[in-house]
């Protein structure tokens, strides 16, 4: 819902029900979404609106928002702000709970334990139901993990196929171990799976682009398929408001990958041959 902010009242509707059409349940927004054009907290604040229109939406979806970019500061992850924006992200909202909270971005600056007992604070108080990070390394993870009587649920790191590092570093290895759901954000690499720029990007596009053709699928199904087909089960998370390009994304589940054609996308994206 990064784009979500813009939209008129009738325009986030119709995309809300393209994503329930589709199968779609997870809405993942945050309190910085607007933050620029339309301004800091407006995506939520649309949402909320909707909400107020339809309140049955509400109990449809997974609702999942993040807190901890202060522009400009830049990250505050203090018990004193994290506090503050949950409850502004509930009143923004126009509900009474959060499915997951996130914090968006590490704060190097405030120790775990802070921010454990913050949550553990929100957790009892039913503001938020479970708990989760973006962006975080494996490190942060780990260190928070040992002071969180709420267990961290999930992680939100960048992933697409040209974005493969998560991949191979270890952080869907720590994810499968901790039994975290991934959320992949910018699973279409900022758009340049669609319009690739240079001889790597247009390598990845033609290794998807041949799955695609043979299952009659888009570029971009294939892109969020080739995700998903990781054992640590990641989640695309679509970053459209075109309800037929929301639409387009359950076509990712007609793809049977085979190693052949995964790893190939895998070496397309790595620019050399696999050891």
């Amino acid at each position: 819902m990064w784009r979500f902010a813009g939209l008129e009242l009738s325009a986030a509707r119709a995309a809300i029900d393209a994503a329930f059409e589709a199968g779609i349940t997870l809405f993942d927004t945050a309190d910085i979404y607007g933050f620029g054009e339309q301004g800091f907290g407006k995506a939520e604040e649309l949402l909320g609106h909707v909400f107020a229109q339809a309140p049955e939406y509400r109990d449809r979806m997974v609702l999942a928002t993040k807190g901890g970019i202060t522009p400009p500061t830049p990250y505050d992850s203090s018990a004193e702000y994290l506090t503050k924006a949950i409850d502004d992200s509930l009143t923004r909202l126009r509900t009474d709970r959060i499915d997951l909270w996130q914090i968006h971005r590490p704060d190097v600056l405030t120790h775990p334990q802070e921010i454990a007992r913050t949550i553990e604070n929100a957790h009892k108080a039913g503001k938020i139901r479970a708990f989760g990070v973006s962006n975080f390394t494996q490190a942060q993870i780990a260190t928070l993990a040992q002071f969180s009587s709420v267990p961290i649920v999930s992680t939100q790191p960048e992933l697409s196929p040209l974005r493969i590092d998560t991949v191979e570093n270890g952080e869907l290895d720590q994810a499968i171990a901790m039994d975290l759901a991934v959320m992949a954000w910018s699973p279409l690499g900022g758009g340049r799976i669609g319009d690739p720029q240079n001889a790597r990007e247009q390598n990845v596009a033609a290794a998807l682009s041949a799955v695609a053709d043979a299952h009659g699928v888009s570029r971009t199904a294939a892109a969020y398929s080739w995700i998903m087909a990781h054992p640590a089960r990641p989640i695309p998370i679509v970053g459209s408001q075109n309800p037929a390009r929301i639409a387009e994304a359950a076509d990712a589940f007609k793809i049977q990958w085979t190693r052949t054609d995964w790893y190939s996308v895998l070496v397309a994206a790595r620019g050399v041959p696999l050891p």
